[in-house]
This record gives C-alpha cells, sequence and structure tokens, in this order.
C-alpha cells in the first residue's frame, strides 16, 4: 500500500531560478521626450477639430441670425404690400398708373420671395394654425369653411410670421 501512496502523491517539482527577462527595443521605456512629443501631438490635434466644430458652429449662427434679421424688416414691409395689394383691387380701369403700380408690387414680391417670404395659400377649411377669424357669417356652406381672405398671411422660411386674416362661414341657415 505504501507503494500505492507514493504513486498517488504529485511529485515535488525542483524549484526553477528565474532568468531576467530579456526586452525588446520595443518593449523598453520609452524616452520621456518623445512620451512628451506625443502628448504634445494628441493635444494639438484635439484644439485643431475643437477649432473646427467652433468655425462651423459660428457660421450655423451667423446664417441663423440673418434669417432673424431679414424678418423683422420683412415684418415690417408687410402692411406696405397689403396696401399695394388693396390699391390694385380699386382700381378698375387699366391706365398707366395702375400698370406702374402692378409693376412695383410685383418687383416687390419677386424681392421679398426671393428673401424667403412666402404667402399663405388659403384653402377651402379654416386650419387654426394657418387663419385667424375675424367674421363669422351665416351662409349655405358647411361650418367653418372659409368664405374671404381679409388680408394675407405669410411664412418666412418655413415660420409663420403672420397668420391670415378671414371670414369663416358659421353654418347653413
Amino acid at each position: 500500500m505504501e507503494d500505492k501512496k507514493q504513486q498517488t502523491q504529485p511529485k515535488q517539482e525542483q524549484k526553477k531560478t528565474a532568468e531576467p527577462i530579456q526586452q525588446t527595443p520595443r518593449e523598453q521605456p520609452q524616452d520621456p521626450k518623445d512620451a512628451q512629443i506625443k502628448d504634445l501631438i494628441n493635444t494639438l490635434q484635439r484644439l485643431q477639430a475643437e477649432f473646427e466644430n467652433y468655425k462651423k458652429r459660428i457660421q450655423k449662427e451667423q446664417t441663423e441670425f440673418a434669417k432673424l434679421a431679414n424678418e423683422n424688416l420683412i415684418v415690417e414691409l408687410l402692411p406696405i404690400l397689403d396696401n399695394f395689394n388693396l390699391a390694385l383691387k380699386q382700381t378698375k380701369a387699366q391706365d398707366n398708373f395702375s400698370k406702374g403700380v402692378e409693376l412695383i408690387y410685383s418687383q416687390l414680391i419677386d424681392l421679398l420671395e426671393k428673401k424667403g417670404l412666402q404667402k399663405i395659400v388659403t384653402g377651402e377649411k379654416y386650419n387654426v394654425h394657418l387663419h385667424e377669424a375675424l367674421l363669422q357669417e351665416v351662409s349655405d356652406k358647411e361650418k367653418g369653411t372659409i368664405l374671404e381672405e381679409l388680408q394675407s398671411g405669410y411664412k418666412l422660411n418655413e415660420k409663420i410670421i403672420r397668420l391670415a386674416k378671414v371670414k369663416i362661414s358659421a353654418g347653413k341657415k
């Protein structure tokens, strides 16, 4: 049985002496100057990327500012546009004066459209987001149907700057 005990017990391994690990040139510690250079390069690259992002953000903000500046000007021009429109509706005779006013009106509309102004198209149905109901009138038409546009509404660069003022049907008699 002693033979069996000797066989089952693990053999004691001989202790090995530690050999020094040889380092390759890649594994050797870096020179402090090289580490500092790499750190400075990384910092420079981050600063360069941040500066590019800053330039893009400033350019976008300037574009938005210009749009807002145009909005204030156009809002002030809208009453003039309305008066031209009313004057053209009142003139029945086509004389030279009314042709001149029509030409000026056309030029003003073209200029404002180039700057992003769009007229809100007044449809058949009243839309609270596009129209402001000033009057209601009993008519043969369904309730909420637009009967007449009293003042045009406008959008500037897809933003509503003035609702269309309308007269709507109050329902059938």
